[in-house]
């Protein structure tokens, strides 16, 4: 994995000039690229390529980068592993194509000039971001994956174009002059992060999953729109319009061999590899595969907290010793756990406040001291409708639906009554309402977080409410702007295929894969994600909806059905069957307890006005709110804090 900056359209700058700018930019991103690093320039066009190199295939010198191709037409900075680049290269060597080397880079500058960009990127399956300049047509492209694996950000700054894969090294482009963009922070105060294509700052923007850019040094500061080269929208329309009819049995087999293709070609490297473990279905899945699939146990890391009911490192151990793995957990005082937050507006430099952000960096700082790629199991609750509002939000709907107003009022006025912390002791209690394995459900949020979504209009907004933390954000934000709509579902979708697809082209890119890309590309790590193989999405498109979710089975209905079934063939239920949890982390008792003091300086009612970005009265209120414990107040609150703690670092 690599870090890529550059800029074009630097007219009458001097080759040398452009070298040492373009390496200063991609000096911003060593952390992406610690083992080598190049320059490359065009002084008549004033286009300059940085390149900061993570070596995973081919180690050797024919890996450097910025590559220029055999026949001297095209250059690229290229982000990503392309994991059928061998196919692809013994189909260019028919064709006649030489390589000098081994490495997917290569593989793409051939194919480029056999086929063009569009094809290309259309034949390979992977993860990336790259630019390529065009010495012919004196054209700049830009291209990223199918799914936003990669990151890459562009804009027109003072005349001259500049990309990069973190916002951080467009900023050490001087003439950089950073302007916050208020549409933008209002978004990012309803999901936890900015949504492609806006970013932070005015003038500069996310390249969308998916889609190339083309720009024409003779068009100067205009920006024209990203040309899609695959959409997920109609794979989910083929899928939805063309179910698959085999029988359960048939469908576990099938989702088995395309899982099993997937996580084989990712573990091609040339560097040592091993996974992400939480014990959870998806990740547990990804490590059987491997290990069903290697001669050798596979190096699997998991992390465990010392606090109660945010734990899985048990679970993790127990599924390791099933599978016979190599495995590695460290467990992790609350003090380590937050010694990450200082740490975090360098890692993410853009306002983002998951705060499974803390675990991430954590997981991928200890896999990084054994292993150089790590697989994980993201992408499987957007495919697979893994996550809680996948389960209940149609029927919730219906409800909620049937109630008029006075009715509405009344069962949220219910809901909140309580604390959620006294909502859990009534629930989990020794004598509790709820039964054991629901023991660490975090019911009393669940409830107060239904409360807020009775006043829904519609299933859009319903789900937008699902999603958001602060529900009145444009009132948050002086002078914000109405939050972007969700844009089209794919046609005939119902409601939950309508929250899968959308999960995936929104939540997925902006918030899992920011997280983990950030999260490992910090450690100089690679993350891998098989369920996001091209393959594997266009069956699980495919897949009827009760081989996502059954109901009324046994145990109350199961999510993710197939993929159980797929990996109950490899590990015994009673090693995965359990409520989600996820990575989590304390925030809520923390800001009562050790983080207060960090949190009052940066929410200070004076500094928030001198800002003037944000509501002090209403960051107060939800302060008092949550000191008092009336309310369990974290996610609108982290949000507030990691937004405060980035400006600190980015804008004073």
């Amino acid at each position: 994995m690599c870090g890529i900056a550059g800029l074009a359209g630097a007219q009458g700058v001097s080759e040398q000039e452009l070298n040492a700018v373009a390496g200063e930019m991609a000096a911003a991103l060593a952390h992406r690229g610690p083992d080598d690093q190049g320059v490359w320039s065009d002084q008549n066009c004033g286009v300059a390529f940085g390149h900061r190199r993570l070596a995973v295939i081919d180690l050797s010198r024919h890996g450097h980068q910025p590559m220029r191709s055999a026949c001297g037409r095209f250059v690229t900075a290229y982000n990503g592993e392309l994991y059928n680049f061998r196919q692809r290269r013994a189909d260019l060597k028919r064709l006649g194509h030489p390589f000098r080397g081994h490495s997917d880079t290569e593989v793409l500058l051939a194919a480029v000039v056999e086929w063009g960009l569009t094809e290309a990127l259309q034949s390979f399956t992977g993860m990336f971001a790259l630019a390529l300049w065009d010495t012919e047509k004196q054209e700049l492209h830009l291209a990223r994956d199918r799914m936003g694996e990669k990151p890459l950000y562009y804009g027109w700054v003072d005349g001259v174009f500049v990309f990069a894969s973190e916002l951080k090294a467009i900023r050490a482009y001087k003439k950089f002059r950073p302007r916050i963009n208020r549409r933008a922070l209002t978004q990012f105060f309803r999901y936890k992060y900015v949504p492609c294509p806006a970013t932070i700052y005015e003038g500069i923007y996310q390249l969308p999953p998916a889609s190339t850019l083309s720009i024409s040094l003779r068009q100067a500061g205009q920006l024209p729109a990203p040309a899609a080269y695959w959409s997920l929208r109609r794979v989910a329309e083929k899928g939805m319009a063309a179910p698959d009819t085999a029988d359960e049995q048939e469908l576990a087999s099938a989702l088995e061999d395309v899982l099993a293709a997937a996580v084989a070609r990712q573990m091609v490297a040339d560097v040592p590899l091993g996974a992400f473990l939480s014990g959870g279905i998806d990740s547990s899945t990804v490590v059987a595969l491997m290990q069903a699939g290697s001669s050798r146990p596979v190096k699997t890391f998991s992390i465990g907290f010392t606090e109660p009911g945010y734990n899985e490192a048990n679970y993790a151990r127990a599924v390791a010793a099933h599978l016979q793995t190599e495995h590695t957990e460290l467990y992790v005082s609350p003090a380590q756990a937050r010694a990450i937050i200082p740490r975090l507006p360098e890692v993410y430099d853009e306002p983002f406040a998951d705060p499974a952000q803390i675990p991430a960096c954590l997981i991928a700082e200890l896999a990084r001291r054994h292993v150089t790629v790590a697989l994980s199991g993201d992408g499987g609750d957007e495919l697979f409708a893994g996550y809680w509002r996948h389960f209940f939000a149609p029927g919730l709907w219906r409800r909620i639906r049937r109630l008029p107003g006075l009715a509405r009022w009344l069962a949220a006025s219910t809901m909140t009554g309580l604390s959620p912390t006294t909502w859990d002791r009534i629930c989990h209690g020794v004598d509790g309402l709820l039964p054991a394995r629901f023991r660490d459900f975090p019911l009393g949020t669940r409830l107060h977080k239904l409360a807020g979504l009775m006043s829904a209009k519609d299933e859009d907004a319903l789900y937008q409410r699902l999603l958001s933390d602060w529900q009145d954000a444009e009132r948050l934000v002086i002078n914000g702007a109405p939050a972007d709509d969700l844009g089209a579902a794919p046609e005939g979708a119902d409601f939950r295929e309508k929250m899968l697809y959308q999960d995936a082209v929104g939540y997925l890119p902006g918030d899992i894969l920011t997280k983990v890309d950030r999260a490992a590309m910090a450690v100089s790590l690679e993350s891998r994600m098989p369920f996001l193989d091209a393959h594997v999405i266009e069956f699980a498109w495919r897949l009827p909806m009760p081989m996502k979710i059954r109901k009324g089975q046994g145990k109350g209905g199961q999510s993710k059905w197939l993929l159980r079934q797929v990996l109950s063939r490899h590990v015994p239920e009673a090693l995965f069957e359990r409520p989600k949890m996820g990575f989590a982390v304390p925030i809520d008792h923390w800001l009562r307890g050790p983080l207060r003091d960090w949190a009052e300086a940066l929410m200070d009612g004076q500094k928030l006005a001198a800002q003037g970005l944000l509501n002090a009265a209403m960051v107060k209120e939800k302060w008092q709110e949550h000191l008092s414990g009336r309310r369990n107040r974290q996610n609108e609150l982290w949000d507030v804090l990691m937004f405060q703690a980035w400006y600190d670092r980015w804008m004073e």
